[in-house]
């Protein structure tokens, strides 16, 4: 019995926090963060989402210097992807950027008052109020827009599939684009709002699921296709493009 509690308490032991670390790349300093998962049996690693710098998962029970090793190994693989990665879009006049998936251009006539207007047919976001407030004005707009189209398809995929939500938050989420507490409160990315609709839809029914399968097993993929069939597309979509979703801003 003594073995078995032993064990159990090892078994669930909480893991350590991520530890980040400056990493030389030839001629750059670049940012990796290592991540203990108690599922990983291997060392992996992928670019940050926003492109800011890399994020290794790593075993449990892995140490600091063989993570280090596998990030020596993968140099030319880091060189690759900080290549590939999306600059970034200033918010200015005349910038253009993705409302629910079209092109939009930022109109900002400077006049200091006034709210901000979607010309949905001509397919240009007016932005009054002063250049220094441009930025803000405009994100503030987008997370209300985010904010809305998000609710709505919570609550449809809530009611269909018969669960509820108690809370739901709009944020800048660098790591994912949803996430589903406990408790019944969603949190989604803001940047949602510049995808297609069908992959904010996805992210929505996906989070809802969680009210009833708070994992990602054969029974949580089955209720999220039967709701949202066009959820292989949405990931596809995600995993080609989502970092362009970080571009702005």
């Amino acid at each position: 019995m003594r073995l078995l509690r032993a064990f159990t308490a090892r078994k669930s032991s909480p893991l350590p926090p991520p530890v980040t670390e400056q990493f030389l790349l030839e001629d750059q300093q670049v940012i990796i963060t290592f991540k203990r998962h108690a599922a990983a049996r291997r060392f992996t690693l992928r670019l940050s989402r926003d492109g800011s710098g890399f994020v290794m998962t790593m075993p449990r029970r892995a140490s600091m210097d063989a993570a280090r090793d596998f990030a020596r190994l993968s140099e030319s693989w880091m060189r690759k992807a900080l290549s590939k990665r999306v600059t970034k879009l200033e918010i200015a006049d005349g910038a253009v950027i993705a409302l629910r998936g079209l092109e939009h251009t930022i109109v900002a006539p400077g006049k200091s008052r006034g709210l901000v207007v979607h010309d949905a047919e001509a397919r240009l976001i007016h932005v009054p109020g002063q250049p220094a407030h441009l930025k803000r004005r405009l994100v503030d707009w987008l997370k209300a827009e985010a904010a809305h189209d998000l609710d709505v398809a919570s609550t449809k995929y809530a009611k269909a599939m018969e669960a509820k939500f108690r809370k739901l938050n709009v944020r800048d989420q660098k790591s994912r684009w949803g996430s589903c507490s406990s408790d019944g409160v969603l949190s989604y990315s803001w940047r949602l709002i510049l995808a297609p609709s069908f992959v904010l839809d996805y992210v929505a029914a996906h989070e809802v699921a969680h009210l009833r399968e708070m994992n990602h097993s054969t029974r949580f993929w089955r209720l999220v296709l039967k709701h949202c069939p066009d959820s292989r597309n949405a990931k596809v979509w995600l995993k080609l493009y989502g970092s362009r979703l970080h571009a702005l801003g």
